[in-house]
């Protein structure tokens, strides 16, 4: 039997990138997965790939710092699904900039989506993990949050989903519910594609550049970022709760 067969999980920001992969990781585990993104038409191919291999998933749009949309989709998810066991608060996006440069509206889009997102969906997500006292929450923080030259505003987030993550694993655990946090490190998607784009220099550099400060030597696969989802979501890490694992290719300071 699959390891998640029965389960209900929610992924938000699921339409590329981390967020498909760790869509599809879980349907392929056995659970039946809402795939949120901004718009629906932005989960279509994940939705597609999914069902084509078999599973079970639908297209929520959702703005993550909007309540009453955050409200709308967890709704519509356990009304199709009957059920919702899994959260993974992935949505997210950059506004980089030093300093001095950063605009408020970088800033608040940044703590918005990330910080703000991951609340709400927290929030709309617990009351129905708590009366069945089962559930499993899963951020998304990243290496950034150690400190990131240009990212005031997105180390200024994902360290506040670190503490978050902490104080939701205090507050929920006695429901058996766990929370975790997954920060990864460079990751080959279109959002570090952007920072190339951004600096000026070719996605493939950048790549390069990158691996070569890593232990690894290589750059990070949406789908190494999954599989440790998977696995934080799954039985196997039922007394796992309140951490932070970094998936960086190497060690973190």
């Amino acid at each position: 039997m699959s390891k998640l067969a029965g389960k209900v999980a929610i992924v938000t920001g699921a339409g590329r990138g981390i967020g498909a992969a760790t869509a599809k990781r879980l349907a392929s585990d056995g659970a039946k997965v809402g795939v949120l993104d901004l718009k629906e038409e932005f989960t279509a191919e994940t939705v597609s790939e999914i069902q084509a291999a078999g599973g079970e998933a639908i297209g929520l749009a959702c703005d993550v710092a909007d309540a009453t949309q955050v409200e709308n989709a967890v709704t519509a998810l356990v009304n199709h699904f009957g059920r919702l066991d899994i959260l993974v608060n992935n949505a997210g996006v950059i506004r980089d900039n030093m300093l001095f440069k950063m605009t408020e509206d970088d800033w608040d889009t940044v703590m918005n989506i990330h910080l703000k997102g991951s609340f709400l969906m927290s929030r709309g997500v617990q009351k129905h993990m708590v009366s069945q006292r089962y559930g499993k929450i899963v951020n998304l923080s990243s290496i950034s949050a150690l400190g990131s030259r240009g990212q005031a505003n997105y180390s200024a987030a994902k360290a506040g989903l670190q503490g978050f993550t902490k104080t939701l694993s205090i507050e929920l655990g006695p429901f058996n519910i766990n929370v975790n946090a997954v920060a990864p490190g460079f990751i080959a998607t279109d959002m570090t594609k952007e920072t190339a784009r951004r600096i000026g220099v070719s996605f493939e550099e950048f790549e390069k550049e990158s691996a070569a400060q890593i232990p690894l030597r290589r750059a990070g696969k949406p789908e190494d970022i999954a599989n440790v989802v998977s696995f934080l979501v799954s039985e196997e890490a039922s007394y796992v709760s309140g951490q932070i694992i970094y998936v960086s290719g190497g060690p973190t300071v």
